[in-house]
Protein backbone atom coordinates (compact mmCIF):
# COMPACT_ATOMS: atom_id res chain seq x y z
CA UNK A 1 0.00 0.00 0.00
CA UNK A 2 1.96 3.09 -1.12
CA UNK A 3 1.26 6.73 0.27
CA UNK A 4 1.89 9.18 -1.17
CA UNK A 5 2.99 12.97 0.43
CA UNK A 6 0.77 14.39 -2.59
CA UNK A 7 -2.03 14.32 -0.62
CA UNK A 8 -0.72 17.10 1.98
CA UNK A 9 -1.62 19.50 -1.24
CA UNK A 10 -5.02 18.83 -0.63
CA UNK A 11 -5.57 19.94 2.47
CA UNK A 12 -8.27 22.30 2.78
CA UNK A 13 -9.57 23.70 5.58
CA UNK A 14 -6.81 23.65 8.15
CA UNK A 15 -6.66 27.26 9.30
CA UNK A 16 -10.15 26.79 10.14
CA UNK A 17 -9.22 24.90 12.97
CA UNK A 18 -10.86 26.41 16.16
CA UNK A 19 -8.37 25.16 18.20
CA UNK A 20 -4.50 26.64 18.57
CA UNK A 21 -1.75 24.30 17.21
CA UNK A 22 1.17 23.77 19.43
CA UNK A 23 3.14 25.99 16.25
CA UNK A 24 5.30 22.50 15.34
CA UNK A 25 7.05 23.31 12.01
CA UNK A 26 5.08 20.40 10.19
CA UNK A 27 5.91 21.31 6.83
CA UNK A 28 9.43 21.20 7.35
CA UNK A 29 9.33 17.48 8.69
CA UNK A 30 6.95 16.50 5.79
CA UNK A 31 9.57 17.71 3.26
CA UNK A 32 12.35 15.97 4.76
CA UNK A 33 9.86 12.71 4.99
CA UNK A 34 10.78 13.12 8.76
CA UNK A 35 7.95 11.01 9.51
CA UNK A 36 9.36 8.86 12.25
CA UNK A 37 10.70 11.72 13.59
CA UNK A 38 7.15 13.25 14.30
CA UNK A 39 5.57 10.17 15.42
CA UNK A 40 8.81 9.93 18.47
CA UNK A 41 8.74 13.54 19.15
CA UNK A 42 4.48 14.00 19.48
CA UNK A 43 2.40 11.00 19.43
CA UNK A 44 2.62 10.68 23.06
CA UNK A 45 1.23 14.38 23.41
CA UNK A 46 -2.33 13.66 21.98
CA UNK A 47 -4.13 15.40 25.32
CA UNK A 48 -2.96 18.38 24.72
CA UNK A 49 -2.63 18.76 20.72
CA UNK A 50 -5.33 20.55 18.77
CA UNK A 51 -7.74 18.83 15.89
CA UNK A 52 -5.00 20.31 13.52
CA UNK A 53 -1.64 19.04 15.15
CA UNK A 54 -3.76 15.53 15.48
CA UNK A 55 -4.49 15.66 12.10
CA UNK A 56 -0.68 16.09 11.47
CA UNK A 57 0.62 13.02 13.80
CA UNK A 58 -1.64 10.92 11.92
CA UNK A 59 -0.63 11.72 8.43
CA UNK A 60 3.18 10.84 9.67
CA UNK A 61 1.17 7.09 10.77
CA UNK A 62 -0.31 7.33 7.22
CA UNK A 63 2.80 7.75 5.87
CA UNK A 64 4.64 5.27 7.23
CA UNK A 65 1.22 2.97 6.61
CA UNK A 66 0.20 2.03 10.16
CA UNK A 67 -3.20 2.20 9.42
CA UNK A 68 -4.52 1.45 12.97
CA UNK A 69 -2.79 4.24 14.73
CA UNK A 70 -3.73 6.95 11.81
CA UNK A 71 -7.52 5.73 12.01
CA UNK A 72 -7.01 6.29 16.28
CA UNK A 73 -5.49 10.03 15.58
CA UNK A 74 -8.19 10.85 12.56
CA UNK A 75 -10.91 9.64 15.22
CA UNK A 76 -9.45 12.20 17.60
CA UNK A 77 -8.94 14.99 15.41
CA UNK A 78 -12.64 14.58 14.13
CA UNK A 79 -13.24 14.13 18.18
CA UNK A 80 -11.83 17.91 18.53
CA UNK A 81 -13.59 19.37 15.59
CA UNK A 82 -15.37 18.05 13.21
CA UNK A 83 -15.17 20.88 10.34
CA UNK A 84 -11.58 19.15 8.73
CA UNK A 85 -13.10 17.42 5.58
CA UNK A 86 -9.50 15.85 4.80
CA UNK A 87 -9.51 14.05 8.14
CA UNK A 88 -13.08 12.65 7.19
CA UNK A 89 -11.36 11.50 3.81
CA UNK A 90 -8.14 10.58 5.10
CA UNK A 91 -10.03 8.13 7.41
CA UNK A 92 -12.18 6.89 4.49
CA UNK A 93 -8.98 6.35 2.85
CA UNK A 94 -7.72 4.59 5.70
CA UNK A 95 -10.55 1.97 6.13
CA UNK A 96 -10.40 1.57 2.61
CA UNK A 97 -6.71 0.62 3.25
CA UNK A 98 -7.89 -2.10 5.68
CA UNK A 99 -10.36 -3.67 3.23
CA UNK A 100 -13.45 -1.42 5.44
CA UNK A 101 -15.03 -0.47 2.13
CA UNK A 102 -18.93 -0.20 3.71
CA UNK A 103 -17.01 1.55 6.46
CA UNK A 104 -15.34 3.69 4.16
CA UNK A 105 -18.31 4.93 2.51
CA UNK A 106 -19.51 7.81 5.59
CA UNK A 107 -16.29 9.29 6.35
CA UNK A 108 -16.50 10.01 2.29
CA UNK A 109 -19.62 11.32 2.39
CA UNK A 110 -18.83 13.51 5.62
CA UNK A 111 -15.92 15.17 3.63
CA UNK A 112 -17.70 15.54 0.55
CA UNK A 113 -20.74 17.08 2.56
CA UNK A 114 -18.05 19.94 4.24
CA UNK A 115 -16.22 20.39 0.86
CA UNK A 116 -18.49 19.48 -2.29
CA UNK A 117 -16.24 20.80 -4.55
CA UNK A 118 -13.38 18.01 -4.23
CA UNK A 119 -12.49 15.77 -6.74
CA UNK A 120 -10.32 13.46 -4.71
CA UNK A 121 -13.34 13.03 -1.98
CA UNK A 122 -15.82 12.07 -4.89
CA UNK A 123 -13.01 9.92 -6.56
CA UNK A 124 -12.51 8.07 -2.77
CA UNK A 125 -16.14 7.71 -2.32
CA UNK A 126 -15.97 5.93 -5.82
CA UNK A 127 -13.38 3.48 -5.14
CA UNK A 128 -15.57 2.40 -1.93
CA UNK A 129 -18.56 1.30 -4.15
CA UNK A 130 -16.04 0.02 -6.82
CA UNK A 131 -14.39 -2.36 -4.13
CA UNK A 132 -17.98 -3.50 -3.47
CA UNK A 133 -19.28 -4.37 -6.44
CA UNK A 134 -21.79 -1.61 -6.72
CA UNK A 135 -21.09 -0.37 -9.58
CA UNK A 136 -23.96 1.87 -10.48
CA UNK A 137 -23.45 3.85 -7.64
CA UNK A 138 -19.08 4.14 -8.28
CA UNK A 139 -20.07 5.50 -11.54
CA UNK A 140 -22.22 8.30 -10.27
CA UNK A 141 -19.53 9.09 -7.71
CA UNK A 142 -16.45 9.04 -10.62
CA UNK A 143 -18.93 10.86 -12.69
CA UNK A 144 -19.10 13.67 -10.36
CA UNK A 145 -15.35 13.19 -9.55
CA UNK A 146 -15.19 14.45 -13.18
CA UNK A 147 -17.63 17.69 -12.80
CA UNK A 148 -15.95 18.85 -10.36
CA UNK A 149 -13.30 22.55 -11.27
CA UNK A 150 -10.08 20.59 -10.79
CA UNK A 151 -9.84 17.04 -11.77
CA UNK A 152 -7.30 14.51 -10.84
CA UNK A 153 -6.62 11.43 -12.89
CA UNK A 154 -8.12 8.61 -10.91
CA UNK A 155 -11.95 9.34 -11.81
CA UNK A 156 -11.00 9.27 -15.38
CA UNK A 157 -9.30 5.85 -15.31
CA UNK A 158 -11.65 4.34 -12.95
CA UNK A 159 -14.93 5.07 -15.54
CA UNK A 160 -14.14 2.61 -18.19
CA UNK A 161 -13.06 0.15 -16.05
CA UNK A 162 -16.21 0.29 -13.97
CA UNK A 163 -18.36 0.10 -17.96
CA UNK A 164 -16.02 -2.95 -18.01
CA UNK A 165 -17.32 -4.47 -15.05
CA UNK A 166 -20.91 -4.07 -16.03
CA UNK A 167 -19.85 -6.20 -19.53
CA UNK A 168 -20.73 -2.27 -21.89
CA UNK A 169 -17.65 -2.26 -24.44
CA UNK A 170 -18.93 0.16 -26.50
CA UNK A 171 -19.16 2.55 -23.23
CA UNK A 172 -15.78 1.30 -21.67
CA UNK A 173 -14.04 2.12 -24.65
CA UNK A 174 -15.59 5.72 -24.83
CA UNK A 175 -14.37 5.80 -21.52
CA UNK A 176 -10.98 4.81 -21.94
CA UNK A 177 -11.01 7.69 -24.90
CA UNK A 178 -11.66 10.40 -22.93
CA UNK A 179 -9.39 9.33 -20.47
CA UNK A 180 -6.77 9.34 -22.81
CA UNK A 181 -7.77 12.91 -23.00
CA UNK A 182 -7.52 13.64 -19.92
CA UNK A 183 -5.07 12.47 -17.95
CA UNK A 184 -1.30 12.91 -17.68
CA UNK A 185 0.78 11.28 -20.43
CA UNK A 186 3.47 10.43 -18.21
CA UNK A 187 1.92 8.09 -15.60
CA UNK A 188 0.99 4.52 -16.35
CA UNK A 189 -2.74 5.22 -16.23
CA UNK A 190 -1.55 7.03 -19.81
CA UNK A 191 -0.26 3.30 -20.80
CA UNK A 192 -3.70 1.03 -19.42
CA UNK A 193 -5.81 3.49 -21.74
CA UNK A 194 -3.80 3.45 -24.63
CA UNK A 195 -3.54 -0.44 -24.04
CA UNK A 196 -7.05 -0.80 -23.47
CA UNK A 197 -8.10 1.00 -26.48
CA UNK A 198 -5.83 -1.17 -28.91
CA UNK A 199 -7.29 -4.07 -27.47
CA UNK A 200 -11.19 -3.10 -27.53
CA UNK A 201 -10.55 -2.11 -31.37
CA UNK A 202 -8.98 -4.64 -32.01
CA UNK A 203 -12.11 -7.07 -30.74
CA UNK A 204 -13.83 -4.35 -32.98
CA UNK A 205 -12.04 -5.57 -35.82
CA UNK A 206 -10.98 -1.61 -36.24
CA UNK A 207 -7.49 -2.76 -37.52
CA UNK A 208 -6.31 1.14 -38.17
CA UNK A 209 -7.15 2.81 -34.89
CA UNK A 210 -5.67 -0.66 -32.55
CA UNK A 211 -2.54 0.57 -34.29
CA UNK A 212 -2.36 3.75 -34.05
CA UNK A 213 -2.85 3.62 -30.14
CA UNK A 214 -0.85 0.04 -29.71
CA UNK A 215 2.12 1.73 -31.96
CA UNK A 216 2.04 4.73 -29.66
CA UNK A 217 2.19 2.90 -26.51
CA UNK A 218 5.62 0.65 -27.60
CA UNK A 219 6.87 3.99 -28.75
CA UNK A 220 6.65 4.92 -24.72
CA UNK A 221 7.54 1.45 -23.12
CA UNK A 222 9.57 -0.33 -25.56
CA UNK A 223 9.37 -3.83 -22.99
CA UNK A 224 5.45 -4.24 -23.19
CA UNK A 225 5.80 -7.38 -24.88
CA UNK A 226 2.02 -7.88 -23.95
CA UNK A 227 1.42 -4.79 -27.08
CA UNK A 228 3.64 -6.30 -29.47
CA UNK A 229 1.38 -9.38 -29.98
CA UNK A 230 -1.69 -7.61 -30.07
CA UNK A 231 -0.12 -5.20 -32.84
CA UNK A 232 0.66 -8.68 -34.63
CA UNK A 233 -2.56 -9.53 -34.56
CA UNK A 234 -3.49 -6.02 -36.25
CA UNK A 235 -1.11 -6.08 -38.68
CA UNK A 236 -2.48 -9.72 -39.59
CA UNK A 237 -6.14 -8.04 -39.03
CA UNK A 238 -5.18 -5.73 -42.19
CA UNK A 239 -3.64 -8.96 -43.84
CA UNK A 240 0.06 -6.21 -43.52
CA UNK A 241 2.09 -9.50 -43.11
CA UNK A 242 5.16 -7.52 -43.69
CA UNK A 243 4.81 -5.16 -40.68
CA UNK A 244 4.12 -7.98 -38.63
CA UNK A 245 7.46 -9.95 -39.25
CA UNK A 246 9.84 -7.58 -36.90
CA UNK A 247 7.79 -7.54 -34.21
CA UNK A 248 8.02 -11.17 -34.29
CA UNK A 249 11.25 -10.75 -34.03
CA UNK A 250 11.19 -8.56 -31.28
CA UNK A 251 9.45 -11.12 -29.38
CA UNK A 252 12.00 -14.15 -30.38
CA UNK A 253 14.72 -12.21 -28.83
CA UNK A 254 12.46 -11.09 -25.68
CA UNK A 255 12.16 -15.60 -25.27
CA UNK A 256 16.03 -16.04 -26.12
CA UNK A 257 16.84 -13.80 -23.23
CA UNK A 258 14.36 -15.28 -21.19
CA UNK A 259 12.27 -11.85 -20.60
CA UNK A 260 9.24 -12.95 -21.40
CA UNK A 261 6.61 -13.28 -18.73
CA UNK A 262 3.01 -14.91 -18.16
CA UNK A 263 0.95 -16.28 -21.36
CA UNK A 264 3.61 -15.21 -23.65
CA UNK A 265 6.46 -17.61 -21.58
CA UNK A 266 6.10 -20.22 -24.40
CA UNK A 267 3.84 -18.85 -26.99
CA UNK A 268 1.91 -15.70 -28.58
CA UNK A 269 -1.70 -15.20 -30.25
CA UNK A 270 -0.78 -13.66 -33.70
CA UNK A 271 -4.32 -13.77 -35.23
CA UNK A 272 -7.67 -13.99 -34.27
CA UNK A 273 -10.45 -14.79 -37.21
CA UNK A 274 -14.19 -15.94 -36.91
CA UNK A 275 -15.47 -18.94 -38.58
CA UNK A 276 -18.99 -20.78 -38.35
CA UNK A 277 -19.82 -18.76 -35.83
CA UNK A 278 -17.02 -19.43 -34.02
CA UNK A 279 -13.63 -17.81 -32.77
CA UNK A 280 -10.44 -19.33 -34.79
CA UNK A 281 -7.14 -18.22 -32.14
CA UNK A 282 -3.92 -18.74 -33.53
CA UNK A 283 -1.15 -18.95 -31.50
CA UNK A 284 3.01 -19.81 -32.75
CA UNK A 285 4.78 -21.51 -30.24
CA UNK A 286 8.68 -20.49 -29.44
CA UNK A 287 10.24 -23.33 -28.92
CA UNK A 288 11.52 -25.70 -31.62
CA UNK A 289 14.16 -28.34 -31.11
CA UNK A 290 16.04 -29.87 -34.08
CA UNK A 291 15.62 -33.51 -34.95
CA UNK A 292 12.66 -34.21 -32.56
CA UNK A 293 8.67 -33.26 -33.04
CA UNK A 294 7.41 -30.27 -32.05
CA UNK A 295 3.84 -28.25 -32.80
CA UNK A 296 4.51 -24.75 -33.74
CA UNK A 297 1.53 -22.67 -35.34
CA UNK A 298 -1.75 -23.64 -33.42
CA UNK A 299 -5.23 -22.81 -34.65
CA UNK A 300 -7.27 -23.14 -31.61
CA UNK A 301 -11.30 -23.79 -32.22
CA UNK A 302 -13.51 -21.18 -29.33
CA UNK A 303 -16.94 -21.79 -28.53
CA UNK A 304 -19.63 -19.19 -27.63
CA UNK A 305 -18.92 -20.59 -24.49
CA UNK A 306 -15.33 -20.11 -24.54
CA UNK A 307 -14.42 -23.69 -24.81
CA UNK A 308 -11.83 -24.91 -27.36
CA UNK A 309 -13.66 -28.21 -29.40
CA UNK A 310 -10.87 -28.31 -31.77
CA UNK A 311 -7.15 -27.87 -32.11
CA UNK A 312 -4.70 -27.39 -35.63
CA UNK A 313 -1.90 -27.01 -35.96
CA UNK A 314 1.62 -27.27 -37.92
CA UNK A 315 3.92 -29.93 -36.87
CA UNK A 316 7.81 -30.23 -37.75
CA UNK A 317 8.21 -33.18 -39.90
CA UNK A 318 12.13 -34.31 -39.32
CA UNK A 319 11.43 -37.17 -42.14
CA UNK A 320 10.62 -34.79 -44.53
CA UNK A 321 13.06 -32.55 -44.32
CA UNK A 322 15.51 -35.22 -44.46
CA UNK A 323 13.76 -36.24 -47.77
CA UNK A 324 14.17 -32.61 -49.11
CA UNK A 325 10.43 -32.17 -48.22
CA UNK A 326 8.45 -29.65 -46.43
CA UNK A 327 9.09 -28.80 -42.79
CA UNK A 328 5.79 -28.83 -41.50
CA UNK A 329 2.76 -31.04 -41.75
CA UNK A 330 -0.79 -30.14 -40.88
CA UNK A 331 -2.07 -32.23 -38.24
CA UNK A 332 -5.31 -33.07 -35.83
CA UNK A 333 -5.87 -34.35 -32.65
CA UNK A 334 -9.12 -35.53 -32.40
CA UNK A 335 -10.79 -37.85 -30.06
CA UNK A 336 -8.02 -39.84 -29.24
CA UNK A 337 -7.26 -39.65 -33.12
CA UNK A 338 -4.24 -38.21 -34.46
CA UNK A 339 -4.60 -37.31 -38.35
CA UNK A 340 -2.42 -35.95 -40.57
CA UNK A 341 -3.89 -33.74 -43.63
CA UNK A 342 -1.10 -31.69 -45.66
CA UNK A 343 2.05 -30.71 -45.87
CA UNK A 344 3.65 -27.29 -46.21
CA UNK A 345 7.16 -25.09 -46.52
CA UNK A 346 8.44 -23.11 -43.48
CA UNK A 347 8.30 -20.11 -45.82
CA UNK A 348 4.57 -20.30 -46.13
CA UNK A 349 1.99 -18.12 -47.40
CA UNK A 350 -0.39 -17.52 -44.10
CA UNK A 351 -3.74 -17.28 -46.69
CA UNK A 352 -2.58 -20.66 -47.49
CA UNK A 353 -2.45 -22.02 -44.24
CA UNK A 354 -5.44 -20.50 -42.87
CA UNK A 355 -7.21 -21.31 -45.96
CA UNK A 356 -5.98 -25.51 -45.21
CA UNK A 357 -7.06 -24.93 -41.81
CA UNK A 358 -10.68 -23.91 -43.15
CA UNK A 359 -10.71 -26.50 -45.31
CA UNK A 360 -10.55 -29.25 -42.65
CA UNK A 361 -12.80 -27.63 -40.47
CA UNK A 362 -15.32 -28.26 -42.92
CA UNK A 363 -14.18 -31.58 -43.90
CA UNK A 364 -13.54 -30.52 -47.49
CA UNK A 365 -10.00 -32.45 -46.85
CA UNK A 366 -9.67 -35.95 -46.18
CA UNK A 367 -6.44 -36.67 -44.06
CA UNK A 368 -3.67 -38.51 -45.62
CA UNK A 369 -2.74 -40.53 -42.50
CA UNK A 370 -4.36 -41.12 -39.17
CA UNK A 371 -3.14 -43.44 -36.42
CA UNK A 372 -4.67 -44.04 -33.10
CA UNK A 373 -2.47 -44.21 -29.67
CA UNK A 374 -2.55 -47.05 -27.23
CA UNK A 375 -4.21 -45.48 -24.38
CA UNK A 376 -6.94 -44.15 -26.52
CA UNK A 377 -7.13 -47.81 -28.35
CA UNK A 378 -7.44 -49.68 -24.83
CA UNK A 379 -10.07 -46.55 -23.81
CA UNK A 380 -12.24 -47.87 -26.67
CA UNK A 381 -12.02 -51.53 -26.47
CA UNK A 382 -12.92 -51.14 -22.50
CA UNK A 383 -16.05 -49.21 -24.19
CA UNK A 384 -17.14 -51.80 -26.15
CA UNK A 385 -16.93 -54.11 -23.84
CA UNK A 386 -19.03 -52.52 -21.17
CA UNK A 387 -21.52 -51.78 -23.64
CA UNK A 388 -21.59 -55.05 -24.77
Amino acid sequence: MKKKLLILVLLINISSFSQDSLNVNYGDLYDKKQYDQIINEYSQKTKEFSAKDLYFVGMAYYMKEDDNNCLKLMDLSILKDSINPDAFYIKGKTLSYLGRFKKSIEPFKKAIKLYPESSVFYSGLGDSYFNLKNLDESLKAYIKATEQKEVIDRPYTMIPQVYAAKNDSKNALKAFYVAKNKISKTGHSYITALYNIGLYELLNRNYDNAEIHLKELIKLKPDDFHSYAKLIQAYYGKKDYSKAKPLKEKLYEAYHKGILKDNLKNMFCFDQFDWNNKLIQVYEKFHQEKGKLYYKHLFYVVNEKGEIEDRIQTENSPISVEMGGPKYAIGMDKDGTHSTFAFINEDFNYEDLKGIVIKILEKKVNPTSSSTSIKSKKKKRRKKKNSG
